[in-house]
């Protein structure tokens, strides 16, 4: 397998003095949890947007003295909430320009940040601005020529843009856009439209799920292949993750034996963040109940285990302590070719997973986009 990209997903931050500066001190024990747990095994941290609840400079100094400590670099977009002012001047003003790249290659991915609230009038008015429109098609062009992986980061989905949703989400389709990160919902999520899957992240100010517990995602892509989980604060280390093969609820290329591997021996693979004191600990790997083998580390600090599949559904499970990962693995043959039909609403929220606990998706969708309260 080729190496992968990975990062640290912080959630709308919605930082407010009205409340009491509350995600504040959640975001510094996030930092503070990415220093001591996992360093250098996550390429950045992202930041997607509503960081600064009313766009104010002192909002953005409060933020930027909460990240100063952070041990590993940080990227971020705006939303519809660093634009309340009617303008980005605040926030450009305040965020250095390394931060706020347009486009960035990380280990053979194109990374592309876009904008989608200067081009509307406020509030949930989203649209692309024309440079990003531009833009978007130049770079998913490159990173064709250039055998690159494109992700895209944006503050909402496709669908929420007030113009040419499925327009952007067809472009994403066909440029081969393996991951769209995304804020915006308050609420964990994951949609699948049959060819790009897209997450949403819990924010991290304003959380009406899970009893308004914090924490932040973890997002692993490799060969194609997504692994997105959701770790609370206060939950134990160390945190365990299967990146390979992948789910079958995140399958998009079917036939693509990263994603639905071969009936036979399926080397599974999974990365453990933050063994601390344990750092010796040896994952272990088991399928469908079955007695579990020790796995062994590779150069690139990831865990490999073979087990024997046949074709059809399997329960894979890693466990460490008392982190563990389950991902539903589908193994088929080459000659099982599936059928395909045609994208249909690409981009659009209907396509969620649902429910899914390991991940730290309830499927409630509690925040003010769907069932939650109008912050």
């Amino acid at each position: 397998m080729s190496g992968g990209i990975c990062w640290v997903h912080v959630g709308d931050l919605h930082l407010d003095e009205d409340d009491g500066w509350e995600s504040l001190d959640r975001l510094r024990a996030i930092v503070a949890q990415v220093n001591a747990r996992i360093g250098e095994a996550a390429d950045f941290v992202f930041l997607p947007g509503d960081n600064a609840n009313h766009g104010t400079p002192e909002q953005y100094a409060r933020m930027l003295d909460a990240l100063a400590p952070l041990s590993r670099p940080w990227r971020i977009i705006p939303g519809d909430h660093d634009f309340e002012p009617g303008d980005l001047a605040a926030y450009d003003a305040a965020i250095p320009r390394a931060n706020r790249p347009e486009t960035e290659v990380v280990a053979g991915h194109r990374c592309l940040f876009l904008d989608i609230v200067s081009a509307g009038a406020g509030g949930p008015d989203f649209r692309l601005t024309m440079h990003d429109r531009n833009r978007l098609a130049e770079e998913l062009a490159r990173a064709k020529a250039a055998g690159q992986v494109p992700l895209v980061f944006m503050h909402a989905y496709p669908g929420d843009l007030a113009a040419d949703g499925e327009t952007i989400a067809r472009q994403f389709i066909d440029g081969e856009v393996a991951f769209v990160d995304t804020g915006h919902t308050h609420y964990n999520e994951l949609l699948n439209d049959g060819r790009a899957i897209y997450g949403a992240t819990r924010s991290t100010g304003q959380i009406e799920e899970d009893g308004g517990a914090a924490g932040f995602a973890i997002v692993h892509v490799q060969d194609r292949v997504v692994s997105w989980r959701f770790r609370r604060v206060d939950a134990p280390w160390p945190h365990v993750q299967i990146v390979a093969p992948g789910d079958v609820r995140l399958i998009t290329r079917p036939t693509d034996p990263h994603q639905v591997p071969r009936p036979g021996p399926v080397t599974i693979t999974a990365r453990l963040f933050g063994a601390g004191a344990d750092a010796d600990a040896v994952p272990m790997v088991a399928a469908d109940g079955g007695a579990a083998t020790p796995m062994t580390r590779g150069e690139d600090g990831s865990w490999h285990g073979a087990v024997t599949l046949d074709a059809g559904l399997h329960a894979v499970e890693v466990v460490c302590g008392e982190g563990r990962d389950r991902i539903d693995c589908l193994v088929r043959g080459m000659d099982a070719i599936p059928k395909r039909r045609l994208p249909v609403a690409p981009g659009e929220d209907c396509h969620a997973i649902g429910p899914w606990p390991i991940a730290g998706i309830d499927g409630a969708r509690l925040g003010p986009n769907k069932n939650g309260c109008g912050w």
